[in-house]
């Protein structure tokens, strides 16, 4: 027979932390949150737009496909970031003559290789099983593929950064970040679905105007040179605006010595 005391101590336990941790409070409604806010916006969209169903199955699948760039390209930052600072390995490495913008170059590599890994291989099976390439989209996709990739990298340098700086506890950002991008980048609707008070917040992310670009291109309206420079113009400010606060809380930590306690 089980005992009622020690299944209560555990569960005790686990309450303790959720009572002493507001981020793990937070992120248990997060998640939700996003889906309905994300979903909610979809569904508002179509419904209003119905003569877009016909298309809809070419444009979800290339917003998906788009929107995993992104998404793998920042953790393929902050993840190789992380085992860095899981196997206590960091310090080490600095004990080398690596610089910081080496270990940023070698980060942003190979999140290029994992991203490539990840998305190419769902862009071919797309072909045979739904008949969709997003490939037809030409020129244009190198464009979009790169700009996400820029914004990717960005994104993934303020998170390392911010945990170089606060610990591991806030590993967490590498997903929290990411995602609440998601519904004011329009991914699966234009930007104009958006409440007008949040429109102008959109627009200074770089994924939305790649998005609005993309719907561009697949209804037939071409390349958008405006949306084009000012994902440029965005991309260049915030991956120097990354690379900038990675150096700066790398020498911080450099300073205090924190980083021969890096895993902790």
């Amino acid at each position: 027979m089980g005992s009622l005391n020690r299944i209560y101590a555990m569960v005790l336990r686990h309450v303790y932390l959720l009572r002493g941790s507001w981020p793990r409070i937070l992120e248990l409604a997060y998640w939700p949150v996003m889906q309905m806010i994300l979903w909610g916006f979809i569904t508002q969209f179509f419904m209003g737009h119905s003569e877009w169903v016909a298309q809809a199955a070419g444009l979800l699948l290339a917003a998906v496909l788009l929107w995993d760039v992104l998404f793998r390209s920042q953790l393929g930052v902050t993840l190789p970031f992380y085992e860095e600072l899981f196997s206590r390995n960091l310090g080490h490495l600095f004990v080398s003559p690596l610089r910081p913008w080496e270990l940023i170059v070698s980060l942003l590599g190979i999140s290029t290789l994992r991203t490539l890994i990840g998305v190419i291989p769902a862009a071919l099976l797309a072909i045979p099983l739904y008949h969709y390439s997003i490939f037809g989209m030409g020129l244009p996709l190198v464009v979009f593929f790169t700009q996400l990739l820029v914004t990717g990298w960005a994104l993934g340098l303020m998170v390392s950064g911010l945990v170089l700086r606060f610990g591991l506890g806030a590993q967490s950002l590498a997903w929290v970040a990411i995602f609440a991008l998601a519904p004011i980048s329009g991914i699966y609707y234009p930007i104009a679905v958006l409440p007008e008070w949040l429109q102008p917040i959109a627009l200074g992310l770089p994924s939305a105007h790649v998005f609005e670009g993309m719907r561009s291109v697949l209804l037939g309206n071409g390349f958008d040179t405006g949306h084009f420079l000012w994902a440029l113009v965005l991309n260049i400010a915030y991956i120097c605006l990354g690379a900038s606060l990675f150096i700066r809380v790398f020498h911080l930590a450099r300073k205090r010595g924190l980083l021969l306690h890096s895993g902790e």
